[in-house]
């Protein structure tokens, strides 16, 4: 039997139809009251008898209360099921979400993802939205992902555990999902699926563009951010270097070396204890360290390149010379010292 999770804040009589089809279907269904108040009661009450309705008192968020429903598959059913999650503003079909248990059934230890067609017929706010977070996905992630803010996901029991661990208590939790399974390796299969809007500004959603923009965007730019800050330490540490120091090639080295060994501390411990969360390791130690020997012999080389033989002024240089190792730096560092094992 499939399990389906709906997270509904303040529905209208759409989450009962789609209750009733899931039902009717042979699913059995959970639907999480996110603190709509007492006022909207009554719709959870009508389908109390052919799902398992949880409630939470205020609302905490979509995040939250897919966790909810999770942790209660974990602890109050378990077995070996597929699990799907939709949205309960009537954009899914329920046809669509079988589409997807099958798939998750065929496929163990994988997310299937929803994919919805990114055409005119989307609003433009979304269509726009989802462009952006794609392209930000994939340079901090290095996985393509067609639909990252899709909510018609489907998986195996057998991934609930790392799906309780993930953070985020609203919309950004959906990204962090992505992020959190791309970083363990596990598998996602896109499935094509209808969407259906109410109008073209999408105006059932309970998506706030700014606020949530900002959750979903904070955990992907926090990668970028390590390295930008590192950079502009070792920028600034051999900027004050070169202040006292003669123009000659040995001492360009010298001030090279100390304010790449200055950064490469700052940023092992950034990105060991926040950004990937590995924690400090010998094994992480290590491998991060032998790159910043070897960048720091690429570094010092184009470095040499651009003041000796371009003869360009030290600073420029130095500019250029981080820029043309940024991107190695941080693709050695992502898929490989801090990859998740």
């Amino acid at each position: 039997m499939a399990i389906v999770i709906l997270s509904a804040y303040q529905p209208d009589e759409t989450l009962v139809g789609i209750v009733n089809r899931l039902w009717e279907t042979g699913s059995r269904n959970i639907v999480v009251d996110d603190g709509s108040g007492a006022e909207y009661r009554h719709i959870f009450d009508s389908i109390g008898d052919i799902c398992t309705v949880l409630r939470h008192p205020e609302n905490k968020g979509k995040g939250a209360a897919i966790k909810t429903a999770l942790a209660y598959i974990k602890k109050e059913i378990g077995g070996r099921e597929a699990v799907g999650v939709m949205d309960a503003d009537g954009q899914h079909l329920t046809e669509d979400m079988w589409r997807l248990l099958d798939a998750a059934v065929n496929h163990k230890n994988t997310l299937v993802l929803g994919v919805r067609h990114m055409g005119k017929e989307m609003p433009l706010k979304s269509r726009w939205g989802n462009k952006i977070t794609r392209t930000v996905f994939r340079l901090a992630s290095g996985v393509k992902v067609s639909d990252t803010q899709t909510g018609l996901r489907a998986f195996g029991t057998e991934l609930i555990p790392r799906l309780l661990a993930v953070e985020g208590e609203r919309y950004e939790y959906e990204t962090n999902v992505l992020l959190a399974l791309t970083r363990e390796g596990i598998a996602m299969e896109e499935v094509p699926i209808h969407t259906i809007y109410h109008d073209r500004e999408n105006s059932c959603s309970h998506f706030r563009a700014f606020r949530d923009s900002l959750r979903i965007y904070k955990d992907i730019l926090k990668f970028s951010l390590a390295s930008l800050s590192a950079f502009a330490l070792d920028y600034l540490a051999f900027a004050m270097f070169m202040a006292f120091l003669p123009r000659t090639a040995g001492w360009i080295l010298a001030a090279n070396v100390s304010a790449r060994v200055i950064s490469a501390f700052y940023n092992y411990s950034v990105n060991s204890l926040l950004v990937f969360r590995t924690g400090r390791k010998v094994r992480t130690a290590a491998g991060y360290f032998a790159l910043a020997a070897v960048i720091l012999l690429m570094n010092n080389l184009i470095l040499q390149v651009f003041t000796q033989v371009f003869g360009l002024s030290v600073y420029p240089a130095k500019l250029l010379t981080e820029f043309a190792l940024f991107v190695f730096s941080w693709l050695v560092q992502r898929f490989v010292i801090f990859r998740r094992l």
